[in-house]
């Protein structure tokens, strides 16, 4: 016998609620799917892959900061302290990829900002670069081994070639360019590359192979990015089409790009066109990282908010 007191359901109604259950599931099943699809949110601090062409499939952080503003003149007239301060405020905000060079001479407050911030050598990224002048190249694993002990490191995260200028450098550059293989080989070096000032040597870059990196002059507006003049290949007037052309030709390639030169260095002191440079760095491309060269704390939280928000997709 039915219980009296005990609600009684339609058949329609059974198979009305039961659908309208059935539905509140998909959705749900749905939506969960979406959220675990969503692609993550895209950082300054995030560590991405550095081209294709290193066998040990190398990562760098996003943003890198820079040692060498005035061939490092900025960055030497903060003082031991002052830099060292300058190198903890990038590590906590997530910049963690260190641009030095020999020119620059930097290695050693490199190596001290490390050490007085008790920086993990792990989480660090590392980048110097070998001049081609005639003390550097006569023996350049001797160099490199000096460049090791000034830093501080057993390994360098990426050596460059400083500064190709020339339309036969690679040619010209074969015993150097072998020196960085055998310097590799020993584990000296994570990956080797270069840098070009002109577009006669960037456009030699691109039809090598030897390159797994590229530190490229990249910005919109065209000041210090390379160009054709005919006898100052540091001539501030580049040629943004052609040079760009060559930097996507090599990141397409397989090479890691990295941009300098974003805010003109230093010369970008509207806020719209650092803006504008930024924005177009992350969003060509063909940039798989960046370094600034930052003089204080305040110039590297702009850059931090200003990149997060253009990954963000936010205007």
């Amino acid at each position: 016998m039915s219980d009296p007191n005990k609600p009684t359901i339609s058949r329609r109604s059974f198979i009305r609620q039961s659908a309208e259950a059935i539905t509140v599931t998909a959705v749900g099943a749905e939506l969960l799917s979406t959220a675990e699809a969503a692609p993550p949110v895209r950082t300054a601090a995030d560590w991405v892959s550095l081209g294709k062409l290193n066998k040990q499939k190398i990562k760098i952080p996003r943003v890198g900061m820079g040692t060498g503003t005035v061939n490092g003149k900025t960055q030497r007239d903060l003082g031991q302290e002052g830099f060292n301060k300058l190198v903890k405020h990038a590590y906590d905000r997530g910049v963690r990829y260190i641009d030095t060079a020999d020119n620059y001479k930097t290695h050693e407050f490199v190596r001290e900002a490390i050490k007085a911030n008790k920086l993990p050598r792990e989480s660090i990224f590392i980048q110097t670069k070998l001049p081609i002048r005639a003390e550097t190249t006569a023996d350049p694993l001797k160099t490199i081994d000096r460049y090791r002990k000034e830093l501080g490191v057993d390994t360098i995260d990426s050596l460059l070639i400083h500064c190709a200028t020339k339309g036969n450098w690679i040619v010209d550059q074969k015993a150097l360019m072998d020196a960085f293989d055998e310097a590799q080989h020993k584990g000296w070096i994570k990956t080797k590359g270069c840098s070009c000032h002109g577009l006669t040597a960037l456009r030699e870059a691109t039809r090598s192979d030897w390159m797994e990196v590229q530190l490229a002059r990249v910005n919109p507006q065209g000041h210090l990015v390379d160009g054709d003049h005919p006898t100052n290949p540091h001539h501030p007037e580049g040629k943004v089409a052609e040079a760009m052309k060559e930097i996507k030709a090599m990141h397409d390639k397989g090479r890691g790009i990295i941009g300098m030169k974003l805010v003109g260095e230093g010369a970008f002191v509207n806020p719209e066109d650092r803006e504008k440079a930024i924005r177009y760095a992350m969003t060509c491309g063909f940039v798989d990282a960046v370094v600034i060269g930052f003089k204080n704390t305040a110039e590297i939280d702009e850059a931090v908010e200003r990149i997060n928000r253009v990954l963000s997709g936010k205007v």
